[in-house]
């Protein structure tokens, strides 16, 4: 490759005077969607994909984490991308990946080829969702226009959880559970055509080398770190896998500090970036909401299906006090994090989402009262998701440099998702532990609710009090 020919090949797009058309929006916001709704709504098709396939607890674990893995690793590698080649061709590759991984998926019979496939939708997943805002950031030029696009984007965060468990269940059902990955080709499809038709060119902006060094590790360490806590109960702790997949995790970490401090700015994630007690405090908040976001999901899901016997859209409906205040309440959450800055609404979500958790742990009967437990226990959850992780991409924003802030969000991104597969392994690994699903899921949420509690503590100690302008 000739290097002096990267400039002429740097494509410029042109300034645009027309406002978008508010179609390009939604193809571009299907796309986003699509990926989110795939972290939720393989939950409550667990049990279903479980007797289908004949797999046990730690091969639906794989299910699940197999996305995140790759999704949370392969993030911040995927904003490169879409700087270096243009945000509009990597948000189209990861479309047409999507879809066609989805469709193969929806066709496979065995847990391996189910796994294999799902960490390769976490690769075309992570390539659409910084391309999608590139293009977003490219074709609105009017910042209020550019605001509010952005804004219309992030919100259907609420609206993908609020989908997933309700329409997976649904699907289930229905059709059966490999109806929950042929739902992504249609949308992935419509998207497709939309941004083809409507999206402009964006600019290609000339960056350094990609940091394989540090993807790698991130990758491995990841990887081998839910390996050692997922295979950890039927292998045994001390067994020489599980062991050296530990030490992996320990050398990749190792490598990967290595490696981004030897970067410097060039790195993956500079580490100059910790330095900012906001910026750290933010990605800790973020790793432990989701931990217990997605933990939860998992261990709830299986416990309504598996203990109360729910059938999978009942299930699905029982967790819509959860998920319905994560459609609507972050608007106004966006409003109070703009008056009075991050802190307080991050840790007053905290204390929610633990005291949510908890609350539920006493009664894992069929009781009314535990019924009526679970209800209330719920709502408080979804009302601090819906408080905590706004406010945490504040507190990101605010605590970077503007020239890092596609690196902050990424990072922040990451964050989440790693939080999210070791949420899964770990309150997996106490499933597998106890004696019987309610036991399991009794424990479960006690951890999970002492988890959120000190993300309380890290958001309330840590994040601004308010926002700069």
């Amino acid at each position: 490759m000739s290097t002096q020919a990267e400039p002429q090949r740097a494509s410029v797009a042109p300034a645009r005077t027309d406002k978008p058309s508010r179609t390009l929006l939604i193809g571009l916001s299907l796309g986003y969607f699509m990926v989110l709704l795939d972290m939720t709504i393989v939950s409550v098709a667990l049990p279903a994909i479980s007797g289908d396939l004949h797999v046990g607890l730690s091969g639906l674990q794989w299910v699940t984490n197999g996305y995140t893995i790759t999704f949370a690793a392969l993030l911040l590698t995927a904003g490169w991308l879409s700087d270096r080649f243009g945000g509009r061709r990597v948000f189209l590759w990861g479309l047409v990946a999507f879809g066609v991984l989805s469709g193969v998926t929806a066709a496979t019979h065995t847990l391996g080829a189910l796994v294999a496939l799902r960490l390769a939708l976490g690769v075309a997943g992570a390539l659409l969702l910084p391309s999608s805002l590139a293009v977003i950031t490219n074709a609105y030029t009017d910042p209020a226009d550019r605001a509010r696009a952005v804004g219309n984007w992030a919100a259907i965060t609420g609206a993908a959880l609020a989908a997933g468990p309700l329409v997976g269940g649904a699907l289930t059902d229905t059709v059966g559970w490999r109806a929950i990955f042929l739902i992504n080709v249609p949308l992935a499809l419509v998207s497709l055509l939309i941004t083809l038709r409507l999206a402009p060119e964006t600019a290609r902006k000339q960056r350094g080398g990609l940091d394989v060094t540090g993807q790698l590790s991130a990758v491995v360490g990841l990887g081998a770190l839910s390996y050692a806590l997922i295979e950890g109960p039927d292998k045994g702790w001390g067994g020489g896998l599980v062991l050296g997949a530990f030490l992996l995790t320990v050398l990749a970490a190792v490598v990967f500090v290595v490696a981004e401090n030897r970067a410097g700015d060039a790195a993956m994630l500079p580490l100059r970036m910790f330095r900012s007690r906001g910026f750290s405090a933010a990605l800790g908040a973020g790793l432990l909401a989701n931990f217990g976001l997605a933990g939860l999901l998992f261990a709830l899901s299986l416990f309504f299906q598996e203990s109360r016997g729910y059938s999978s859209f009942a299930a699905g409906l029982a967790f819509l006090p959860l998920t319905l205040p994560t459609a609507f309440n972050p608007i106004y959450t966006g409003r109070l994090v703009g008056r009075i800055g991050p802190r307080r609404p991050a840790t007053t979500g905290f204390v929610l989402m633990g005291a949510g958790a908890l609350l539920q742990a006493p009664f894992t009967g069929d009781s009314a009262l535990a019924l009526g437990a679970t209800v209330v226990g719920l709502l408080a959850f979804g009302f601090g998701v819906s408080f905590a992780l706004p406010a945490l991409v504040a507190g990101m924003a605010s605590s970077v440099p503007p020239e890092l802030a596609g690196i902050g969000a990424g990072a922040l991104n990451s964050a989440r998702q790693v939080g999210a597969s070791l949420g899964v392994a770990v309150l997996g690994v106490i499933l597998n532990l106890s004696a019987t699903n309610a036991d399991g899921t009794r424990w479960a949420l006690l951890v999970g609710g002492v988890v959120l509690l000190f993300g309380a503590v890290v958001a309330g100690t840590g994040l601004k009090g308010r926002t700069t302008g």
